[in-house]
Order: C-alpha cells, then structure tokens, then sequence
C-alpha cells in the first residue's frame, strides 16, 4: 500500500468519523398546534407533537412572535396558510399549516445545530439527543447560560437542570445575587423554588436582618409560601415575640394570629401568652 493510497483512507476515516459526530443528530418531525389569546400580547403558544414517539412526546411554550421568522401577530389573527420559522441556537423548526379563529395547526420538522451540541458536550454533558435539542430550541437554551451554570460552582451534571436554568430564569446574575446575601451551599433545585416564589436579596435581607431564621434558604420559601413579610415580622418583635423559629413563625400565620388578637388574648388574662399557647387559643376559639 502506497504513503498516498494510505492518506487517503485516513482522511476518509476522519471525515467519516466527523460526519458521524457532526450530523448524529437527527432531524425531529412532527404535528404543532398553536391559539392566541389577547391577553398573551406578543407570545402565542405553540404546542409540539413529535412522531416515532413511544410515550407521545409533547412540549408547549408561549413563544414570542419575533422568534417566528415568517409570521406576524396580525398573520395568525387573520387566518390563512403559513410557512414559518422557529429560530433558536439549538437548531431551527421549520414549520407549515394554517390560522382560523385565532387557532393554527400543522407539520414542523426541526434541523439540529451540530455546532450546539459540539459546544454544550465541550462544556462536560454527556452526548445530546436530538429530543433534548430540539427541546432546547423550543425553549430557546442559550449557551451562555449553559456557560454561566458550568462556572457557577453548582453542581450541575444533568443537562435537564439547564432546561429547569431557562425555565426559572435561574442565571449568573441570580445565583451571584443570592451568594451576596449570604446563602451558602446553593442547589438548583433551591435556586428553582427561590425563582417560583419570587425571594431575591432584597427579601432576604430584610428577614435575616430582622433575627428570624437562619441563612436557609429553605426558610425563606416556607415564609412566602405562608406569606411571612417583613412588616409580620416587625409586628410581631413589638408584641415581644423575638427569637422566634421559622416554625413558631409559620404557625402564628397558619392561624391568623395577630397583633390585635394577642392584645384581645392579654385583656382575656393571658398576659403574656407562648406561640404554643396562642395557637391553642386560637383552636378552641377562645376569644370571649
């Protein structure tokens, strides 16, 4: 075998191999459906169906229209056939159908980047599917978010916790935000309900502030799933109730107990009632 017979089948082994690790991604096909409604502004939701699906595979979200490169808010009201594109760095999902009443059906077929896989596999994740990159484009994954959680110190080995990142907004600027105001030991899945119910710095601050609770972040989700503020919490530190636990806290809201109803209990002869103590009043209805 010649030195240049033998190039040759290098070279063909290596563009092989490259083929096999650029285009190993396969193209997604499909049924969508899309309504608008007023109220959305400039987002309708589209709805995806994939084919060759053993568990029916589906995934919706309220996309804004200028992702759709092809069709206008006043397109999809006004009705009509449509050829349109869904434009994302995972890929793009080529899409066809028709509107009528606000309302549009029809076929996608989305084309993977293999540049994002390439990228987001250099950055640790094992191999992507097509599945996982086709929904990275629906939801528009961006790789600098990919960037920011591999640097952020979370452990993030999973590529689902960058779809959970995009859902719930959970970015640099947030996770930094929260480091600042003192949470140690930061997880995805506590940045998560951190984002569902809405405690950032200035929130935290002012609680931990106050002297109720430690620095858990835990804590802070269980005052506003409870509707714990500040201003509570001010109210009852006059009452002189300081030191209390997260869970002394959380009972006084479970049963309404307030400033008014521990004076009303003092003028009852319950000078100076426990939490423990106002919480059975409050069950027995002691308030005569």
């Amino acid at each position: 075998m010649t030195f240049q017979k033998l190039n040759k089948i290098v070279l063909f082994v290596f563009i092989a191999a490259l083929a096999v690790t650029t285009f190993g991604q396969k193209q997604v096909t499909g049924s969508w459906k899309a309504k608008y409604k007023e109220k959305q502004g400039d987002k309708i939701h589209i709805s995806f169906y994939a084919d060759d699906s053993d568990d029916d595979h589906r995934m919706g979200s309220s996309v804004k229209f200028e992702r759709l490169q092809g069709l206008t808010k006043d397109q999809a009201l006004a009705g009509g056939p449509v050829a349109f594109t869904l434009s994302a760095e995972a890929g793009n999902i080529d899409m066809n159908g028709t509107f009528e009443n606000q309302r549009g059906k029809g076929t996608f077929v989305f084309t993977p980047d293999p540049s994002f896989a390439s990228a987001v596999e250099g950055m640790g994740f094992e191999r992507i599917s097509s599945r996982k990159l086709f929904s990275s484009a629906v939801l528009d994954v961006k790789l600098s978010l990919v960037s920011e959680l591999r640097n952020s110190g979370l452990r993030v080995s999973d590529y689902d916790d960058v779809f959970k990142a995009t859902i719930f907004k959970v970015d640099a600027e947030y996770i930094n935000e929260m480091s600042r105001a003192g949470f140690e030991n930061l997880d995805m899945e506590g940045l998560i309900q951190g984002r569902i119910f809405k405690i950032d710095a200035d929130y935290a601050s002012k609680v931990i502030a106050m002297g109720f609770g430690s620095q858990s972040l835990d804590e802070l989700v269980k005052f506003r799933i409870f509707k714990v503020t500040p201003e509570f919490l001010s109210e009852m530190k006059s009452e002189g109730y300081t030191n209390l636990t997260v869970e002394q806290v959380v009972q006084l809201r479970i049963f309404k107990i307030t400033p008014e109803f521990i004076q009303e209990m003092r003028t009852k002869g319950h000078s100076n009632p426990t939490v423990e103590e106002l919480v059975q009043l409050r069950i027995r209805g002691k308030i005569d």
